[in-house]
């Protein structure tokens, strides 16, 4: 098993030890009195928790680069190599050599 597996796996029975413990109803206030149970309240802020994270942490897309030119990196590259390739003059041809 993995180091995360188990981590996984910890996080779970703790947070299922945790909830069971906690059945009893408490007085909330959601713009209001209310009797909510705690085991609706932690279950619903670990599952926000859960979510936000989720969220936060996957990565982002990658923006495609995009030379000065206007073309966008991994197309038409041969096109691009080609192009610019006539334009050199011959000093910058032996250079590049």
């Amino acid at each position: 098993m993995t180091f995360k597996t188990i981590f996984i796996i910890l996080i779970s029975v703790l947070v299922t030890v945790i909830l069971m413990n906690n059945t009893d109803e408490i007085d909330f206030w959601i713009f209001g009195e209310a009797r909510i149970p705690k085991l609706a309240i932690l279950g619903s802020m670990f599952g926000t928790g859960l979510l936000v994270g989720f969220l936060a942490g996957r990565p982002r897309k990658k923006l495609p680069i995009v030379d000065p030119t206007g073309i966008v990196a991994g197309e038409n590259q041969q096109a691009f190599h080609t192009e610019n390739r006539d334009q050199l003059s011959d000093e910058d041809r032996e250079y590049i050599r």
